[in-house]
């Protein structure tokens, strides 16, 4: 499928479509290494990736760890220091024709047309949605994923309810809980079809929270707001949870609607671009890396990834 763009049309070396870990590495190493003009495109307002509204710790280097929105800011000041262009608020509509690397964008300026030498997609990967979780119940309000639970939180101080309960025990859910603790939050239950672990074990003494596992939301229920939740148990038994918020914590897949636009073969184990061992996508010129492929990896082994991906494209570029 090919984009709808008619405005202006430009050249640059490396075109870099989202501006998260993996992206903003891929950047700086590309343009420190001199390879010509880098450029990447972010969609939101601000680069850096879901760290922007992480609040807690642990990214970035093992013996100095920052918290996200500082590691954010830090990996967008390396890749415009190196010398790329981090242009945010532009969207990748789709591609320009069937065989060439260039993509249609629209931004504050109207639509471009962007050819590249080659182009990197790292468009990371997001929460499903309650609506693709096949829930049965009511749609009212106050059903959030993770992501929007901490950017409703950190970025715009909104409130977001006053009970709440976490389905998912994976590390992003108990990312949720901390988010809630933070914003005055009683939580209800944390709720996971996985049996005990040492996890809900810590969730249970650091958040003071009660934690079902092997348990399964089975209904929403409420009408212009959240006002429950039936949960079973995997032995039969069932409860129905007051809260007035649910976050609906993992169940990651990657963000592959531009790579399927570009016809891209898929991987059906991981759901994203089939890549080799070079980061080359089935099409030409077109290279996918991060959670486009890996889908869970943390900001640190993306970001390793845009390192070795961008040495892997250079070395395309030099020999080309």
């Amino acid at each position: 499928m090919t984009g709808a763009g008619s405005g202006a049309a430009r050249a640059v070396d490396v075109l870099i479509v989202g501006g998260g870990p993996a992206g903003l590495e891929a950047a700086k190493r590309l343009a420190a290494a001199g390879v010509g003009a880098v450029e990447v495109l972010e969609r939101e307002q601000a680069a850096g990736g879901t760290p922007r509204y992480c609040l807690h710790g642990g990214f970035g280097p093992r013996r100095r760890p920052l918290n996200g929105p500082a590691y954010a800011s830090r990996a967008v000041w390396d890749a415009e220091a190196a010398g790329a262009t981090v242009r945010t608020g532009v969207t990748a509509l789709g591609w320009a024709d069937s065989t060439t690397p260039a993509l249609d964008t629209v931004g504050a300026h109207g639509h471009e047309r962007i050819t590249a030498r080659a182009v990197l997609l790292a468009t990371g990967a997001r929460e499903r949605p309650r609506a693709a979780r096949l829930i049965p119940g009511t749609r009212p309000d106050g059903i959030l994923t993770t992501g929007e639970l901490q950017q409703s939180v950190h970025l715009f101080g909104q409130h977001v309810g006053t009970r709440a309960v976490v389905v998912g025990g994976a590390p992003v859910g108990h990312a949720a809980l901390a988010t809630l603790r933070s914003a005055g939050v009683a939580v209800t239950a944390l709720i996971t079809r996985s049996p005990a672990s040492a996890r809900e074990a810590d969730a249970r003494l650091r958040h003071g929270v009660p934690v079902l596992t092997r348990t399964a939301v089975t209904e929403i229920l409420g009408h212009s707001r959240v006002a429950g939740v039936r949960v079973r148990h995997a032995d039969g038994r069932s409860a129905v949870l007051p809260c007035d918020t649910l976050v609906l914590t993992g169940d990651f897949v990657p963000e592959d609607e531009l790579a399927r636009r570009g016809g891209l073969s898929m991987d059906p184990s991981t759901r994203g671009p089939r890549v080799d061992g070079g980061w080359h996508s089935t099409r030409s010129g077109v290279y996918a890396l991060g959670n486009l492929v890996h889908v869970t990896w943390s900001a640190r082994a993306a970001a390793a990834e845009g390192r070795r991906a961008a040495a892997a494209v250079l070395r395309d570029i030099r020999a080309g």
